[in-house]
């Protein structure tokens, strides 16, 4: 078997839910737009936002590695990536290359016409912006002076401020190369330097917690201040107007400091729920950005009471890899993502504007927002593990239903509400120990069944929150083992429960005393999932095998085996079609349902979590371990066509494909259009697969299905107006009527040939089909009359056959011969529509003149003949089909 390049069914689309790394945003304020733009890394990519509706603007194109630090100016955006630094124009337009650093680049500062960068092996270069040519390089020493940040002080000209991890700042002439002053007060590591609106003073922020204004002309500190909420990772002054210092902490809190006063005015606990990577006030407004490794880009207003700053606009993502996807609506566009992070997430496939996030899962949510400064919250609940929703009345109540990891309570959420719901579900008198294992909400979306370790399983209302009854009794509960899986069927008619007991049961939704039907299984069930609509359950078991049970017949249909790991999750197609199947093996199988066989498998570089595929089928989404987003895989059957054959595992290679990216890739020029079938040729359909066999023809429905109603038709899209006919035209040559435009050469070729007939053929009322029918002799000619009426529109073939008529200009000949046309055309089982398409047309168009000539009488009968028999065989073949269908889903 020829070895498999790629997925055969899905292709790499685009991952949602990055917004920012461990490295600072840039601010860039753009005049033209009038909008200051925000630029992030996202790894090899970094995102552009408009600050005025936090809209994603554009995405850069890969990097060759993570981005390690991004800088910016009134016309590039720098982003450095491995010993290399790039410039970018628009976001997106790769202008220069800057090649020259020997290790990775950990600072940047855009200098006038210059470009400074900064390695780990303390090496300090610049660059001239335009030529690309190294301008200067200096050569600092580890152990005496280590670089770690650098800044520019206003009103220096040509000058730069270093800072070290020994506690030193130097003052640099970069024009001259020369060291100016070196300032050695301090004897911890500077993290920070930024310039203070006041001349001649900049911040210095160690890693110690102090922050000195420190005056460079005089070389004395201005004020010093004590940062008590982690080490300092960013700063920043308000520059409107206002005497404010802002800093962030690696904890994640944000301290305002009045710098008349001298002391601490606001603070903002918890303002990110990881290290402060960038904050930066913006000009002449009362507004401040930051960006934290939580994956999160926030943008803050100073509007509060006390002088503080609230939330304004937010964008943010998984602090933690999400391990939990599933689709929550019909229209498959929004997607419910659950993590490490005890978050749940709206996550938009049309538009990133539309994400959302719901919150974190707690025991209160009031006591949760009121704990005091810097106290852990008690009150959170640990990650979701599990959910189902059904949003059919998400507007009256709670639609979705979550499971948390070792938990026996179950939580609920509002879609429409964007937020935790009111509801703990657990029944009262449950063990302790007890963990919820399963759940689902039924297709009404009023009730939600649960499943625990104990074996019991029990049934709760979605609007109340009302425990409703369960399922077994209290001395017998459902099964003697864990639950591994609760579904229920389309209609609440029935309640399917799996457990760790190797059995399935199948219960009465009202009355669950005891299941009417008992299934043992060969395998361990470890997951379960039901398509209502085709009545199919998917088993995942233990021993890596897939079990398909049909709910209607109670029986076992389909079993697959492929997987060398423990499966992580199993989804069908909104057709039930196809399977698709993921497990710890890093593989993805597609397995197809009616041919029980494996269709397309692919391996990723690290396993898939969660897998579900859309309701439309437009997308698969997947989660993947150690990755914050949601990863969207395109269908390519929806816009290639493609065949599928079946798949031996252990004879093809799986190939391993990358995750998608932030941006959707581009393919080239050349290859838009071109269809990658493999090794398999494109399979074509002949004409007729056997003469005994009724053949359609692959006519549109529109050249054959109105030929009766065409003045109806004609009526309906008559024009308002007249149509003008132009005044002259230079010249014309005969056509023939069809869809195309063909010219008739008939008469050029014939010209020559002698004829004795009195009227030459010039003066013949035929019209060229007509004088082709006529001339017909044998099955072969007859064949190419059927190919040439095919092509003719259907208006065409209502003037061809209207003009055979004696009365119009045709004859009793060209009638006879075009029954005998459409006999032919019903002995040769082939396009059968269209023959009983032209037969009712030419049977409403001559029934008088038939039944008057006798000759066409007899042709009819023969005609009759032959359509009975064709319909007898089709009759027969329906017929004998439905019994069949009929007999096995009775069985």
């Amino acid at each position: 078997m020829a070895e498999q390049s790629s997925s055969r069914i899905f292709t790499g689309s685009r991952v949602l839910g990055y917004v920012s790394t461990h490295v600072p945003f840039v601010a860039r304020y753009i005049k033209r737009r009038g909008e200051t733009l925000l630029c992030t890394s996202v790894g090899k990519w970094f995102h552009t936002y408009g600050c005025e509706k936090f809209r994603l603007l554009t995405v850069s194109g890969e990097h060759p590695g993570p981005i390690t630090c991004l800088s910016g100016d009134n016309y590039h955006v720098y982003t450095a990536s491995e010993n290399n630094i790039y410039a970018w124009r628009r976001g997106c337009e790769l202008k220069h290359v800057y090649k020259g650093h020997n290790a990775p680049i950990h600072l940047l500062l855009p200098f006038a016409v210059h470009l400074i960068s900064i390695d780990e092996d303390n090496v300090l270069k610049i660059f001239d912006i335009k030529d690309e040519s190294e301008f200067l390089e200096l050569i600092f020493e580890k152990k005496q002076f280590k670089i770690t940040t650098l800044c520019h002080p206003p009103t220096y000209l040509n000058k730069i401020l270093l800072g070290s991890q020994q506690g030193k700042l130097q003052l640099w002439n970069v024009r001259t190369s020369k060291l100016i002053h070196t300032f050695s007060k301090w004897n911890s590591a500077v993290t920070v330097l930024e310039p203070a609106p006041a001349v001649d003073v900049v911040a210095v922020a160690l890693a110690n917690g102090k922050i000195y204004l420190h005056n460079l002309r005089y070389d004395q500190t201005v004020v010093d201040f004590t940062h008590e909420w982690g080490k300092i990772s960013c700063l920043s002054f308000r520059l409107d107007g206002v005497p404010m210092m802002v800093t962030g902490s690696t904890a994640g809190h944000i301290v305002m400091w009045d710098l008349e006063e001298r002391r601490v005015l606001s603070q903002i606990q918890s303002a990110h729920s990881s290290r402060i990577a960038g904050l930066q006030c913006l000009m002449s407004e009362p507004l401040m950005v930051t960006n934290s490794q939580d994956n999160s880009l926030k943008l803050w207003i100073f509007d509060m009471p006390d002088g503080g700053a609230r939330l304004l606009r937010i964008r943010e993502g998984h602090s933690l890899p999400p391990t939990l996807v599933r689709h929550c609506e019909p229209t498959g566009e929004n997607l419910l993502a659950a993590g490490s992070d005890r978050s749940l997430h709206i996550m938009n496939t049309i538009t990133e504007t539309f994400n959302k996030s719901m919150g974190k899962a707690s025991y209160d949510r009031k006591k949760s927002k009121k704990k005091k400064r810097l106290q852990v919250d008690r009150f959170a609940l640990p990650p979701i593990k599990k959910l189902s929703s059904c949003i059919q009345r998400d507007k009256q109540w709670d639609s979705i239903a979550s499971i948390h990891e070792n938990k026996a309570l179950v939580t609920t959420w509002s879609f429409h509400k964007i937020c935790m719901g009111d509801h703990k579900l657990k029944p009262e008198d449950l063990e302790k120990g007890t963990k919820a294992t399963c759940l689902i909400v039924t297709h009404c979306g009023n009730f939600v069944i649960i499943g625990y370790s104990n074996g019991s399983v029990h049934r709760f209302n979605m609007q109340s929150g009302i425990h409703r009854g369960n399922y077994g009794s209290q001395e017998m509960p459902a099964h003697k083992g864990a639950v591994r899986g609760v579904e229920t069927d389309l209609c609440n008619q029935r309640v399917i429960t799996a457990g760790a007991d190797d059995t399935l049961k199948f219960w009465y939704f009202k009355t669950a005393t005891t299941p009417y039907r008992v299934i043992r299984l060969e395998e361990t069930v470890s997951m379960t999932k039901c398509h209502r609509e085709s009545s199919l359950l998917a088993l995942a078991n233990e021993d890596f095998s897939i079990t398909l049970v049909d709910i209607d017949t109670i029986s076992i249909v389909r079993k697959f085996e492929g997987h060398t790991g423990v499966i992580n999750d199993i989804d069908f197609d909104s057709q039930s079609r196809w399977l698709i199947s993921t497990a710890m093996d890093c593989t993805i199988c597609t397995w197809d349902i009616p041919s029980a066989q494996l269709v397309d498998i692919f391996s990723v570089q690290r396993p898939c979590t969660s897998l579900s595929i859309s309701p439309t089928g437009d997308f698969l989404a997947t989660t993947h371990v150690g990755e914050l987003g949601v990863f969207l895989w395109a269908n390519r059957l929806l816009y290639e066509k493609i065949f599928l054959k079946p798949i031996d595992r252990n004879v093809v290679d799986i190939p391993v494909l990358r995750l998608p990216t932030t941006a959707p890739e581009k393919p080239d020029i050349e290859d838009i259009g071109v269809l990658d079938l493999g090794d398999e040729p494109e399979y074509k359909s002949p004409e007729q697969l056997s003469a005994e066999l009724i053949t359609l023809s692959n006519q549109s429905t529109s050249r054959w299905l109105n030929l009766l109603h065409l003045d109806v038709v004609k009526k309906r899209n008559k024009p308002k107006t007249p149509i003008t006919v132009p005044k002259s035209a230079p010249f014309f040559l005969p056509t023939i009527p069809s869809l195309e435009l063909e010219f008739d050469l008939d008469k050029e070729k014939n010209s020559s040939n002698d004829t004795k007939l009195l009227m030459p053929d010039e003066l013949t009322t035929l019209t060229v089909f007509g004088k082709k029918l006529v001339d017909c002799d044998s099955e072969d000619s007859y064949r190419e009359c059927i190919d040439k009426l095919k092509t003719f529109a259907p208006a065409t073939i209502e003037v061809e056959v209207t003009s055979m008529a004696p009365d119009a200009g045709g004859s009793v000949e060209v009638m006879d011969k075009f029954l005998i046309m459409l006999n032919i055309m019903l002995t040769s089982n082939r396009d059968f529509e269209l023959a009983q398409s032209y037969l009712s047309l030419f049977l409403k168009t001559h029934t008088k003149i038939i039944s008057e000539n006798e000759q066409l009488r007899k042709t009819l009968v023969s005609v009759e003949e032959t359509v009975t028999r064709a319909w007898t065989k089709l009759e027969n073949q329906l017929l004998y089909n439905i019994c069949v269908v009929k007999t096995l889903k009775d069985m």
